[in-house]
């Protein structure tokens, strides 16, 4: 019973700290939108103009409120099923990007280093890349339904498994 109940409260700061990263990266990308719109721009995902400045304008309030959702426990899983939907294609898009700088660089992979728009600054690549897959992780293990406690509505439908 002991062990139901550490696993419980692990979850459930997994999923408090998963929700402040995210509002604090959110907000801390939110506070310097130009800076923010620089870095996406690098990646070269979009070329409209209009797309770039509405991805660099909405994205960091998105990661807030996701992170917010989690915090309050309200649609863990869909915020969960949210974040991993979100995550594996940016740590593609950073890893793609490592690898070009690798090349123009000619040095070792976990040697490179730029600023990824996480909104951490300059970051070691490997380091980054553990960062997210750890990300994921911990997202998959509350889509699976962990750190239901503590929670206003752990599902947005009745009777889903969740708290009303």
């Amino acid at each position: 019973m002991w062990k139901r109940k550490a696993f419980e409260a692990a979850a459930v700061m997994a999923r408090w700290a998963l929700g402040a990263f995210f509002v604090y990266m959110g907000l801390k990308k939110a506070m310097h939108p130009e800076e923010f719109l620089k870095l996406a721009r690098q990646y070269e995902m979009v070329h409209s103009s209009f797309l770039l400045n509405s991805i660099a304008a909405g994205l960091p309030w998105f990661e807030a409120f996701c992170g917010m959702l989690l915090l309050l426990g309200i649609a863990v899983r869909g915020t969960a099923l949210t974040l991993v939907a979100v995550l594996v294609p940016f740590t593609w898009l950073v890893w793609r990007r490592a690898l070009v700088l690798q090349a123009l660089r000619a040095i070792p992979f976990c040697a490179v280093k730029f600023d990824c728009g996480c909104g951490a600054g300059e970051v070691f690549i490997c380091g980054k890349l553990a960062e997210n897959i750890i990300l994921i992780l911990v997202s998959c293990w509350l889509l699976s339904g962990a750190g239901r406690a503590f929670c206003a509505r752990h599902s947005l439908f009745p009777g889903k498994g969740g708290k009303g």
